[in-house]
């Protein structure tokens, strides 16, 4: 059975995990709906890029 000769310290223990963590999303102001939106998806309204690239229906 394998058993490791040294105790594996915090710092090298830590630096091996790194790299999990969470991220944070890249939000950024819409000028034309005045709120945060998500980078390089459609707000809520419809508009992209200043644009009105998706007509809302009367039925919401």
């Amino acid at each position: 059975m394998a058993v490791p000769a040294r105790k594996t310290s915090k710092q090298k223990k830590r630096s091996r995990r790194g790299h999990i963590k969470l991220t944070v999303p890249a939000m950024h102001y819409d000028a034309t709906t005045g709120e945060y939106r998500l980078s390089h998806r459609v707000s809520p309204n419809g508009y992209y890029k200043g644009r009105q690239v998706v007509k809302k229906s009367n039925n919401d």
